[in-house]
């Protein structure tokens, strides 16, 4: 088992110093964007996506790489923190790593949904222990070669490979577990992080909304929901399944967008838009999914044809709320729309889901920021799909609800793999007072000094 091994290098590794680490993960961003070419190519290999959407990921790691590299050091130096006694008490808090952090990966974006949070957790002192999907295994490996040319100690970070088997072994022996996946997979995991009392975090699934105001622009607004439902072929958790349009720009809208869809071209290259599905088995719940909402009453706009993994992006109305499809995360380029007759029952809708991960809302943006601050997602994004919120690797991204625990980007994103340390230091007086002062004395002084820093802190 990679394991012993792993915690080896860890207590070598969480001894180096964190400017060290620094300097390992800035050349693992040059050598990402300098062989992004075999990047790209292993990728698509694997994926089937297009070269666009592969080269979204080599910027989101390149991107996480940077900004982890230099906000580290502030993250784990010591913080100054107040102490229980002005003066008399010095308090500081120290971040430590967690040990070895366990990672299971999805196979839809396998350089990003692995590395990038590989990339805190190692600079945090960690060791990795990363189980990629099955089908992705190579993406993962030549990744972990550019880490190690970059300079990170060998056997730091390791992969184990296989299927549901191999990410209970990581479950059960990790110090942390970050998963990125399925709902109910992610149950499974939670409550065996629970058990064994360990961290864990998640991103999971995702029925996302995608609000059209009456100050929307529905040419622009359509336009831009073509790139939120069927970027990556609709295999992201984080892309829209549901629109919510409002009557009064609905016909204008509708036209638009299902022209917009059916001049998506399909292919692999550079000029393709939408790349084929992961897998002959993912094909066949798509289409399953689709449909069952059709023999349910569902009228299909555009699309619901494939050829060989290839699946039209599909458009889709009136689908009953007694549909699989309606509620259920479809996981490929498939998207219904809804006609709402006002704000406030576009808003109802869009958060009448289990799920809240992503959100997005196109209109005037001083109305579109209101309606935003009432969507139970973890992230909403104005006049965008996804990427704005995504790319801002400075502010959390994750889910409410059934959308997943805890957070991945910003600081968060790292000191979720540190435990923290408080260190006081207390001089001259203990808490408890002076020997030779009596008890009553001394409290009776504790409290006028507190009552006095109420009215100074005020």
């Amino acid at each position: 088992m990679t394991f012993p091994a792993a915690r080896h290098a860890q207590s070598q590794w969480s001894a180096t110093p964190v400017a060290d680490r620094k300097a390992i993960m800035l050349a693992f961003h040059d050598l990402v964007l300098e062989r992004q070419v075999e990047l790209l190519d292993i990728v698509q290999e694997e994926t089937g996506k297009s070269r666009a959407d592969a080269f979204n990921e080599v910027i989101d790691v390149a991107m996480t790489a940077r900004h982890y590299a230099y906000r580290a050091p502030r993250l784990l130096s010591p913080q100054r923190a107040k102490g229980a006694l002005p003066l008399l008490t010095s308090t500081h808090v120290e971040r430590a790593p967690k040990g070895v952090v366990g990672l299971i990966a999805p196979w839809n974006y396998p350089l990003s949904l692995a590395i990038s949070d590989a990339i805190p957790a190692l600079l945090a002192g960690n060791a990795v222990v990363l189980k990629p999907d099955e089908k992705t295994t190579g993406t993962a490996r030549r990744a972990l070669a550019l880490l190690e040319e970059a300079g990170l100690p060998t056997g730091l970070m390791q992969i184990v490979e296989g299927g549901a088997e191999a990410g209970q072994r990581v479950a059960a022996a990790c110090d942390y577990l970050m998963f990125t996946g399925s709902t109910a997979v992610g149950r499974t995991l939670a409550a065996q992080a629970g058990e064994r009392l360990i961290g864990f975090s998640a991103e999971l699934g995702g029925k996302n909304p995608l609000i059209v105001l009456p100050s929307a622009d529905p040419v622009t607004a359509a336009r831009g929901a073509v790139g939120a439902c069927f970027s990556n072929t609709g295999q992201l958790c984080i892309s829209v399944e549901r629109i919510f349009v409002h009557e009064s720009v609905a016909d204008a809208f509708n036209t638009e967008f299902v022209a917009a869809t059916e001049a998506l071209r399909l292919g692999p290259g550079w000029t393709d838009d939408i790349g084929r599905l992961i897998s002959e088995e993912h094909l066949d719940r798509v289409a399953a999914l689709v449909s069952a909402a059709v023999a349910h009453g569902a009228r299909v706009l555009t699309g619901g044809t494939h050829e060989g993994l290839y699946y039209s992006p599909t458009v889709l109305v009136d689908v009953p709320h007694h549909a699989d499809l309606h509620d259920r995360e479809v996981f490929g380029p498939v998207v219904y729309i809804e006609t709402v007759s006002s704000v406030d029952e576009a808003v109802t809708r869009a958060n009448d889901s289990d799920y809240g991960l992503n959100a997005s809302v196109w209109g005037a943006v001083r109305e579109a920021r209101e309606v935003a601050s009432r969507l139970e997602a973890g992230t909403v994004n104005i006049n965008e799909g996804f990427a704005a919120a995504w790319a801002s690797v400075d502010a959390p991204m994750g889910g409410w609800k059934q959308s997943g625990v805890g957070r991945r980007h910003a600081d968060e994103g790292l000191l979720k793999f540190t435990e923290s340390r408080t260190v006081a230091v207390q001089r001259l007086v203990p808490l408890s007072g002076p020997s030779g002062v009596p008890r009553e004395k001394y409290a009776a002084a504790l409290t006028t000094a507190l009552r006095l820093g109420r009215r100074l802190l005020r």
